[in-house]
């Protein structure tokens, strides 16, 4: 397995990066589509621009959140599914801001390049890997890359490339490193500040409307936490929507929204104070009964409906009130 050594420069690490496409190569570049993705895969394209014969960019999964959905609309970004894409030409595949294991579309492919700031699987062997765990986005790493081959971004490559940092690391709120910084700095003056601010203002559409209807129906207050039951729900992408956006209630340091999805109770934990561990309270309080865990500002638990007693007609409100009262306790 051939990987550029942590000490390469960044120079280094894009040459490296060229041995190994051609100008006979057509690369695909499936992604989990989510911001730093996004950006990390328009920037690895703008890589390759004539140094290979196609770049094509293509995601895996539904984008459904709808700052997502306005990033993609104010860039003018193309991302269709790959079962809908042309792959007949494809000689090589490359990976950003994921690993082969995350994806069961990604599981099967045979990649040349993976450039990724998630903790690596053990057992991947592919040519060009380039995965650093203390990066808080893909983003960062790629600026550096777009630097060292002498290439300024455009207004939207560095928008994207921005935004990504800024989703990433929230804000620099989660794990982030200098490099980020630098990069975030040097994203600035190029991005454009005013599709950043529409971005970030879009959390609301029209088919989520009827979702914070019931939301806001439900809320309860909890202490210093907002927390909202939203029964059984169609997309569990919904509750960390809403779990973002009621966390900016005045009166709420934490925001804790719960649903039913197939046969799992999600429940997502969100916090805005000091001190404070989501992925450990998300551990104590829901640990026992399922999976759980998450950064310091962000946590997720996802407990087996069959954790509780099997009364249908009664099994939203047993769950609203057995998480209730372990927020009680927290």
């Amino acid at each position: 397995m051939t990987q550029p050594a942590q000490s390469a420069t960044h120079k280094g690490r894009y040459e490296s990066l060229l041995d190994f496409v051609s100008p006979e190569d057509t690369v695909c570049i499936p992604i989990v589509a989510d911001p730093d993705a996004i950006a990390s895969a328009l920037s690895l394209k703008r890589l390759l621009w004539r140094k290979v014969q196609k770049t094509i960019i293509c995601r895996v999964n539904a984008i459904k959140r709808s700052d997502n959905l306005a990033m993609i609309r104010g860039l003018k970004v193309t991302l269709p599914y790959i079962t809908k894409t042309d792959l007949t030409k494809v000689t090589k595949w490359a990976l950003v801001d994921s690993q082969p294991h995350h994806h069961k579309a990604l599981s099967n492919l045979d990649f040349t390049i993976i450039i990724d700031h998630h903790s690596p699987d053990p057992s991947l062997k592919v040519p060009f890997m380039d995965i650093r765990e203390e990066y808080g986005a893909v983003s960062s790493i790629m600026t550096e890359y777009l630097k060292a081959a002498g290439i300024v971004p455009s207004a939207k490559l560095a928008t994207a490339l921005f935004y990504g940092i800024k989703t990433d690391t929230d804000n620099f709120t989660r794990t982030s490193t200098s490099a980020d910084i630098k990069a975030f700095r040097y994203l600035y003056p190029h991005a454009n500040l005013n599709i950043i601010k529409k971005i970030e203002s879009s959390e609301i559409n029209k088919t989520n409307i009827a979702d914070f209807r019931k939301a806001f129906e439900v809320l309860t207050i909890i202490g210093d936490t907002a927390y909202i039951h939203m029964g059984v729900v169609k997309d569990s992408d919904a509750l960390v929507v809403i779990a973002d956006f009621f966390l900016k209630m005045a009166e709420a340091t934490w925001c804790v929204v719960s649903g039913i999805y197939g046969k799992k109770v999600i429940i997502i934990l969100r916090n805005a104070g000091f001190r404070l561990d989501a992925g450990k309270v998300a551990k104590r309080l829901f640990g026992e009964l399922g999976s759980a865990g998450g950064h310091k500002s962000a946590a997720r638990a996802e407990i087996p409906t069959s954790a509780f007693a099997d009364k249908a007609g009664e099994l939203p409100t047993e769950i609203s009130d057995y998480i209730a009262s372990k927020i009680k306790k927290r």
